[in-house]
């Protein structure tokens, strides 16, 4: 059986800017107890060679904004009422599903967090990523192996050439890992979304394996989207931080000014919550309560039931992502906050 080399993409000829810009975009489940609303007017960019962290908690809505980019959602039940994702000018959301199969892999490549569910356990590691350079490439088994045994080189797997006839369950966790970033990679694309990339390792191959993606990105000048709910896990790789909550980015920030002066209660809650060094043998802090159930969203600000800092106001109306500027009123560049009292929260 012969295999269809897939159209390529054409980006529009344009002016520099953002590799990847998100724009008001809605997503929304239609089940038998009601409409989730899981994605609610979310807008972020992200250019070539920076890396955008996407943090929150699960049910935030970071994952399903990734897979609508990528165009992987089952619809129905999910839906995009509204939005716009423009990859190099082009809005994908209008694009064919032969063209978005096309930017698939070659321009955008996804990494899942969980490697061994996403792998093929009765196909070879070599012969899974062998297969990119088939559909998009057109080559040949031998080619395409060679190709697959480079890849596993180049994210530095052990013995590679004897390896890449393995199966799935024959790698640790960590190799899984690896294996999943050299399929991302196989096409060099420009823009990698790592969904949650290390869950489930420990913290030494956590490390490990985002410091190999920093340096792949470095090498490939790629634009990087990091989904995560560990703020740990980002301080030093992440440019700039979006912070969802109940489907909204209620934060956004460059990195060390998130980490000095949060704009958000959320965001301060869990920069609260990361264990330290200096507070040895104390109680670890925890955001009171749980996410909001997304079909029953609080009215007013979400977060206002778990929020320390909430008022009636917050109860009542919704608050707006706005610019965050300094105390004498210039504008913070990049700093964004969705709080009725983000003065006191930065200046508290």
């Amino acid at each position: 059986m012969t295999t269809t080399q897939q159209a390529p993409f054409v980006p529009t000829p344009r002016a520099e800017g953002p590799l990847l810009e998100v724009r008001d975009l809605h997503v929304e489940f239609h089940t038998r107890d009601g409409v989730i609303r899981a994605v609610n007017g979310v807008n972020y960019s992200v250019s070539a060679g920076e890396t955008l962290a996407v943090l929150g908690e699960s049910g935030s809505g970071k994952s399903v904004t990734a897979q609508a980019i990528m165009g992987i959602l089952d619809m129905p039940p999910a839906k995009i009422p509204q939005g716009e994702i423009l990859f190099q000018g082009q809005d994908m959301l209008k694009m064919s599903a032969e063209e978005r199969r096309g930017l698939r892999g070659a321009k955008i490549a996804m990494i899942f967090q969980d490697a061994l569910s996403s792998l093929n356990p009765v196909l070879t590691v070599g012969y899974q990523l062998g297969e990119m350079f088939r559909v998009h490439q057109g080559l040949g088994k031998k080619e395409a192996k060679a190709k697959a045994i480079e890849l596993m080189d180049r994210v530095k797997i052990p013995a590679a050439a004897a390896r890449v006839n393995d199966f799935p369950h024959q790698f640790s966790g960590g190799m899984r890992q690896r294996i999943m970033i050299a399929m991302a990679l196989a096409l060099e694309p420009d823009l990698i979304i790592a969904d949650e990339p290390t869950t489930a390792l420990d913290v030494t191959v956590q490390a490990q394996v985002m410091d190999l993606l920093a340096e792949l990105q470095r090498e490939y000048n790629m634009g990087l989207i990091l989904i995560t709910h560990d703020l740990g896990v980002v301080a030093d790789v992440a440019d700039k931080i979006a912070v969802m909550y109940a489907g909204r980015i209620v934060e956004q920030a460059p990195v060390h000014e998130l980490y000095k002066r949060p704009a958000h209660p959320y965001t301060r809650g869990l920069l609260d919550s990361i264990p330290r060094l200096d507070q040895k043998g104390q109680e670890l802090f925890a955001i009171q309560g749980l996410p909001p159930n997304l079909l029953k969203v609080p009215t007013g600000c979400a977060f206002n039931p778990r929020c320390p800092m909430a008022q009636d106001i917050c109860r009542t109306d919704l608050p707006a992502l706005v610019e965050v500027s300094e105390q004498d009123g210039g504008v913070l560049p990049g700093r964004r906050s969705a709080c009725h009292f983000w003065k006191e929260t930065i200046h508290g």
